[in-house]
């Protein structure tokens, strides 16, 4: 009996606008990557051709958001768009309140304001930048209580962002429940490589934490890509929707900061979503100051109708299948041609393994900054480094947090790019691999003082 070959699938959407791309000169790379000062973040888009420096607000549209936008109201008060986000994600979530804000950072700020005072640990399966730097702002320190395995690039454990269940309650019993106004959990992991957390794992982190008092707070840009990957790995949840294991991972936490410009496929947006009531009322408080109306946060109307849609959009399967399926044929392509990444593959994008594709460059020659412009100069394809610039310096010696992961994360927006792009990027990738030795370090020469990795400036060493 003869072999079943293997069928092919494609993208479930078909391209009804397109926006015509630049193609630019190895002379005219050259010129714009140094006017950048060799951070890919300092490039103009008009000298991309291949633009994976994130999946934030860089997503495509659907037909249905598009013609949501016209469904806007722009009442200064009670808009109508508001009321159907807020009963998309009370539907969707679960969680009881809704607070706009125009993108998740203004959310992390205001939850950190409202629940960390000075001295406070905020235990966390890894940093992520804007979340621990609100975290520091607000007089608390983060404290990392992931799983050993995530910080090790070739592990193939498949839920890399699970909490280690001891690391945490050692931390509780040292510094006391008082200490810790909530962990803080994200699904999934970024700065791993976009790794899921289990549900397995979030369950006993629930009854470890109600044991003492303590809140779950949910970083949930990308939760439906964490559903997804509990759906294909996890036992028990093959035959469950994406949008039930999503509502299920919700009612684990009590609280959720989301950047709706990633899994909830618009390009502006966010909010604060909470159980309490008192924690909801403070936070409504402030957005005010910060943001605009409760009813409106930092967003139009017109904004928030497409959020509404992109969230029930977001848990399509067939959509999310062919999200995380083209991370996946850009990873595996990769692998085939032996260029070292992150595994398993993540959610969001490809993350390379800079030590290894840049073996002589020192950590302090800033080997993924350098990688992210090597590869932009090769082709036009626009990565971003998430090592030891993103890691920033340690507040109290002033020298550089040397993470164990030294990456250069290869992002895909959602429904922008096909599979002859990724079949670019991936040659790209390992021409640069290949001519690894000609790749120098770079040293910075500005640095400014908070998420330096957006603004600094570099030059070769």
């Amino acid at each position: 009996m003869s072999k079943e070959r293997k069928r092919s699938w494609a993208e479930p959407y078909k391209i009804k606008m397109v926006e015509p791309v630049r193609m630019t000169t190895h002379q005219e790379r050259q010129k714009a990557i140094e006017e950048a000062g060799y951070n890919t973040f300092l490039l103009r888009s008009r000298d991309v051709y291949i633009d994976l420096l994130t999946d934030s607000g860089t997503s495509a549209m659907s037909d249905r958001q598009w013609a949501g936008l016209m469904m806007g109201d722009e009442s200064y008060a009670g808009s109508e768009n508001f009321y159907h986000l807020e009963e998309t994600i009370q539907n969707y979530y679960g969680y009881k309140y809704l607070v706009p804000t125009h993108q998740g950072r203004a959310a992390e700020h205001i939850i950190s304001q409202i629940m960390i005072k000075k001295g406070d640990i905020i235990p966390g399966n890894m940093y992520f930048t804007t979340t621990k730097v609100h975290q520091e702002l607000a007089g608390g320190t983060f404290m990392d209580v992931i799983i050993d395995e995530a910080h090790d690039p070739v592990n193939e454990h498949p839920f890399k962002a699970n909490i280690d269940l001891d690391k945490l309650e050692k931390l509780i019993l040292k510094y006391g429940a008082h200490k810790i106004p909530y962990v803080s959990i994200a699904t999934t992991v970024n700065m791993a490589g976009g790794q899921p957390i289990s549900l397995e794992n979030l369950k006993a982190v629930r009854e470890l934490t109600s044991k003492h008092g303590i809140k779950i707070i949910h970083d949930m840009t990308r939760v439906a890509e964490n559903a997804y990957f509990i759906k294909e790995r996890e036992e028990g949840y093959a035959e469950k929707s994406v949008r039930d294991i999503v509502k299920e991972i919700c009612s684990l936490t009590d609280g959720a900061t989301m950047s709706a410009k990633k899994d909830a496929l618009v390009n502006i947006g966010g909010f604060l979503a909470v159980n309490d009531e008192e924690i909801f009322d403070k936070a409504r408080n402030m957005v005010v100051i910060y943001e605009g109306l409760h009813t409106y946060g930092g967003m139009a109307g017109r904004d928030m109708e497409a959020l509404a849609i992109g969230i029930k959009e977001s848990v399509e399967y067939d959509h999310i299948r062919a999200r995380v399926g083209q991370v996946l044929y850009l990873g595996n392509k990769l692998t085939d041609m032996g260029v070292p990444i992150v595994k398993p593959i993540g959610s969001h994008g490809v993350f390379l393994d800079a030590k290894k594709i840049l073996p002589h460059l020192k950590q302090n020659e800033l080997p993924a900054q350098s990688l992210a412009a090597a590869i932009y100069l090769d082709s036009g394809v626009r990565a971003m480094e998430r090592g030891v610039v993103s890691a920033g310096r340690n507040p109290q010696t002033g020298e550089h947090n040397y993470p164990k992961l030294e990456l250069v994360r290869l992002t895909i927006p959602r429904r922008v790019y096909t599979q002859a792009h990724m079949d670019v990027v991936a040659e790209s990738v390992e021409a640069v691999f290949q001519n690894n030795s000609k790749v120098s370090g770079l040293k910075f020469v500005y640095e400014p003082k908070y998420l330096r990795f957006f603004q600094s400036r570099f030059e070769p060493v």
